[in-house]
């Protein structure tokens, strides 16, 4: 086995281990990021696109907004379009002051990548067998690379491997708490190269929700809400686009460009919190923490905020000698995770039809929408929760 040291291990190479990498380097702390999968594997999942107005400040922060400047789009909030009701815009401007961007998770997966190769970071990809060792005392991460098996000692391990990942599993059984909803309906997403809708909008209709996306001037993205029965051959394009349009208010149906779609995605929804995000010396960030569903725009964005926490914690570490960040890491993180967890809960409720549901659930849905119509104290602190809460110092 060969053996070798770094400061810091990144188990995971998605946004959030590669945006932790690049901080750390940039301040001169040595690190190594070890992903199972090849970079162009990891390059091509199409996720997010929305950004909040924190995350577009870190990436602006650390080097990386500039095609985001270019090419992105800021949004002043978003759109809620109901059956037979007034639409609602979620106003950023307005109430926040600040905007938020337009901008795909994918140009910021090869941004980071750009700027770590060209920076000579440590990436390990296609790495098998990935497994932590002695959390709480001497940690090392093990892998095969190429047939050889390698061990990399550390001062710190960071899991950032997402939900299926190794990271949260070496966090004892009887110490992790974990708490979880499991949504009774899919997102069937799809991409089409076509000019997308001014807004992100959110439709509610009584056969389900639907959603209009973006991620650059010629790339839109869509969905709609499915059963979890469903599977994507059950969806070809022509059904996909009756969905949509039928779902959508006539005036915002007749400006969508359809087309052939390039991807094609189901994604069952649930809410999930692993708590604690720390045991020993291993700290979760990201997904391998915590799951959001995506109606609140909030998992790139919650993962990058575990990250300014983490990077914070860690500089501060080892540039001032100051472990109170360190200490205090999970329990700042995860205020803000359940506040993200609470608006995506609260919009999945408002915008999606359940199954089973009874004549009072919808009473109440349509309560709560009518609640946003005529209340600017309800308007004002749900723009301030969808454009992200602020770090907290």
């Amino acid at each position: 086995m060969k053996t070798s040291k770094t400061k810091v291990v990144i188990v995971g190479g998605g946004p959030a281990g590669l945006m932790l990498s690049h901080i750390l380097g940039r301040y001169g702390i040595d690190n190594a990021v070890v992903e199972r999968h090849s970079m162009e594997h990891v390059a091509s999942r199409i996720r997010a696109g929305v950004l909040e107005y924190g995350t577009a400040q870190l990436l602006k922060e650390h080097g990386l907004a500039e095609r985001m400047l270019r090419d992105g789009k800021a949004k002043n909030g978003a759109l809620i379009v109901w059956e037979n009701r007034p639409d609602f815009f979620i106003d950023l401007k307005k109430w926040t002051g600040k905007q938020m961007w337009a901008w795909g998770q994918t140009y910021i997966q090869e941004d980071l990548h750009a700027a770590l190769t060209a920076s000579g970071a440590q990436m390990i990809h296609e790495a098998a067998d990935v497994a932590l060792h002695d959390i709480t005392d001497d940690p090392s991460v093990t892998y095969v690379k190429d047939g050889v098996r390698h061990q990399l000692k550390c001062d710190f391990i960071c899991g950032c491997d997402g939900f299926h990942g190794p990271s949260r599993q070496a966090i004892p059984l009887d110490v992790r708490r974990e708490y979880e909803r499991v949504y009774p309906f899919a997102w069937l997403g799809i991409m089409v190269e076509r000019p997308p809708l001014e807004n992100f909008t959110y439709a509610y209709h009584s056969d389900g929700m639907a959603m209009a996306a973006q991620r650059n001037p010629m790339l839109s993205r869509y969905y709609v809400q499915t059963p979890l029965s469903d599977r994507i051959e059950d969806w070809p394009d022509d059904r996909f686009w009756a969905t949509l349009l039928r779902r959508l208010p006539e005036n915002l149906a007749s400006q969508v460009q359809t087309g052939p779609s390039i991807e094609k995605s189901m994604a069952p929804l649930r809410s999930f919190v692993s708590e604690p995000l720390r045991w020993g010396k291993l700290f979760l960030a990201g997904d391998a923490g915590h799951i959001v569903p995506p109606t609140g725009a909030k998992g790139l964005n919650l993962a990058f905020s575990d990250v300014f926490y983490l990077s914070r914690a860690l500089r501060s570490h080892y540039l001032e000698g100051s472990d109170h960040y360190l200490e205090t890491y999970s329990e700042m993180a995860l205020r803000r995770i359940w506040a993200s967890e609470n608006i995506s809960w609260r919009l999945t409720k408002l915008l999606h039809v359940f199954p089973d549901e009874v004549p009072f659930d919808q009473k109440i849905r349509e309560s709560d929408y009518d609640l946003l119509l005529g209340s600017e104290p309800a308007q004002q602190a749900l723009a301030h929760e969808y454009l992200g809460l602020p770090f907290e110092e």
